[in-house]
């Protein structure tokens, strides 16, 4: 996982879409995660995909874990 700083990105969380505004353009990708763990626990032990678009802009994927009831 590449751990450089976010300058322009789109966070995805589920269905869940949040663009990345100027305040967060120097956060790392762990940082980004501690920030939205508070509104979407989910995120908390999420695997995270980087991906690049063709514009430069790029899109951290928060994929969750499959756990365990009970």
């Amino acid at each position: 996982m590449n751990e450089t700083a976010i300058t322009q990105g789109i966070f995805k969380i589920g269905a869940t879409r949040i663009v990345a505004d100027a305040s967060m353009s120097v956060l790392e990708p762990e940082q980004i995660r501690t920030l939205l763990k508070i509104s979407y626990p989910e995120v908390t032990h999420a695997t995270i995909r980087e991906t690049m678009l063709e514009d430069g802009t790029q899109v951290l994927e928060f994929i969750s874990q499959p756990g365990r009831k009970g």
